[in-house]
């Protein structure tokens, strides 16, 4: 089969497409490439206060074009649009953050205080060079944000690789960061094909790769890393299959909105969303009852209507992957609480999927132990603390997990919910809240949700090395 030479991206409710993209040749790539590590010489020697500064300029360029990103978004993705505005939201919150640490994370670690008479010692952060970001299509603003403005503050150039889903994501990205006084060989958007991807993460002026996307992917950007000449710097960020535990005191009023919104929201489509749910005997029948009268009232429709609040998952192939999981389900056993004629747009051979609660599922059943990356939630019951533990852990992924109790009801709640942290294998826990990020915490996860860090004080050090310097002051 000929390798391709370009990209079109379908949008999701309407099927046609929407922009195509031209991939370079291998030798225009190399180019690229070169032009970046070329670049990053000059740019590390940009001071970083004016590295912020550019870093707070981007912000005020992006926030120009807020009124003109959700609608394109939509149709690059399918996300209503009345919920993409908050995706500006948070790469601004977290552009902030990350640009208010950088002086403190990046500076000098000084040693003074141990110092002997005659020495001075400190580590400083150095740049790794040419960092190469892969990014995601179900959330490419915020994911982007996460590495791209930090490797870039660090003293790094950057080669942006978004998912043919989402192409225009990265090039508006790449405008606001050029307007801001970033050089253009600084930030440098590329639209890939695999292999050409793969040439890329084995670029020998490749530093590091920062991957978020599938397992499948993960694996194939570790195995081209590994299979690099020297050895390259991987971060990975892949799937997940959140559960959710609610506990015998907790609050439903509130809990029950907060659940469904963390496992429908983008149409289940976020790394971090609630995918499995495990609710205390005692009150799992209440539970059930109140998802399912919430979920009946979505709205599935076309995205671009401000009044849709479900729209399609990203491909037909993605919906007739999640209908099959969902009816491998039913037939070994489990019961199916949502009348699919709720959602008339639901129709085989599209990317609008039906909106579905499924009771009596047992980890058997691959919709409780695999990636769904759609509208589905299963609920188990169980009778204990212990008994929920085991089976949020019985998972190959970790990378969040929450815990849904009342500290105003039970005053040993606390207690409870930081004994199952210390149980939990997973990268983020949460207590009554899903399916968010906080850009102070560190962003990471376990098992088959990858490994590396992003966000926090801790995801600039991904991004740098240290360099030790010793002095012996003679005189």
């Amino acid at each position: 089969m000929a390798e391709p030479t370009s990209q079109t991206t379908i949008s999701p409710h309407t099927q046609q497409p929407l922009v195509t993209r031209t991939y370079p040749s291998q030798s225009e790539l190399d180019a690229a490439i070169r032009k970046s590590s070329e670049a990053q010489k000059k740019w590390r020697l940009v001071p970083l206060e004016e590295r912020i500064k550019i870093g707070e300029r981007f912000m005020d360029e992006f926030k120009t074009m807020s009124e003109e990103i959700p609608l394109e978004l939509t149709q690059q993705m399918g996300r209503p649009v009345s919920q993409c505005a908050g995706e500006i939201r948070g790469l601004l919150d977290r552009a902030a953050y990350m640009l208010s640490i950088a002086p403190s994370s990046l500076g000098d670690v000084s040693l003074a205080d141990t110092d002997k008479p005659g020495f001075r010692r400190f580590i400083r952060r150095t740049p790794l060079g040419v960092v190469l970001v892969i990014a995601p299509w179900n959330y490419p603003y915020l994911v982007s944000i996460n590495s791209v403005l930090p490797a870039l503050v660090a003293g790094n150039s950057v080669l942006l690789k978004p998912s043919p889903q989402t192409p225009l994501t990265a090039e508006r990205f790449a405008l606001a960061l050029t307007r801001a006084g970033v050089p253009a060989d600084v930030i440098q958007v590329l639209h890939l094909s695999p292999s050409l991807t793969t040439y890329a993460v084995q670029h020998p002026l490749v530093d590091f790769v920062s991957f978020t996307g599938s397992v499948v992917g993960g694996h194939a950007v570790e195995r081209a890393a590994v299979a690099a000449e020297g050895f390259k710097g991987v971060a990975l960020e892949l799937g997940g299959k959140d559960p959710a535990y609610v506990r015998a005191d907790a609050d439903l009023d509130y809990t029950v909105p907060e659940v469904v919104d963390g496992a429908f929201f983008n149409s289940g489509q976020s790394c971090c969303a609630i995918e499995r749910v495990y609710v205390h005997e005692s009150i799992y029948d209440d539970f059930v009852s109140r998802a399912v009268d919430l979920v009946k009232k979505y709205k599935l429709g076309d995205p671009t209507h401000p009044e849709t609040n479900l729209g399609p998952v990203v491909s037909v192939a993605s919906a007739e992957k999640i209908r099959a999981q969902v009816a491998d389900a039913v037939k070994a056993g489990a019961k199916a609480l949502i009348p699919e004629d709720l959602f008339p747009a639901a129709k085989p051979g599209t990317a609008f999927v039906a909106a579905q609660v499924l009771v009596n599922v047992d980890h058997s059943m691959s919709v409780m132990t695999e990636e769904t990356f759609g509208p589905v939630l299963g609920i188990q019951k169980v009778s204990s603390d212990a008994e929920a533990i085991a089976l949020m852990n019985d998972s190959r992924y970790g990378l969040t997990a929450s815990v849904w109790t009342n500290a105003a009801a039970n005053p040993d709640s606390e207690k409870a919910f930081l004994d199952i942290v210390d149980k939990l294998e997973t990268g983020t826990v949460f207590l009554n809240r899903a399916d968010y990020l906080d850009p102070a915490l560190a962003w990471t996860g376990v098992k088959d949700s990858g490994r590396g860090i992003s966000l926090s004080k801790y995801g600039y050090d991904q991004l740098t090395r240290a360099k030790s310097v010793h002095m012996k002051i003679v005189t």
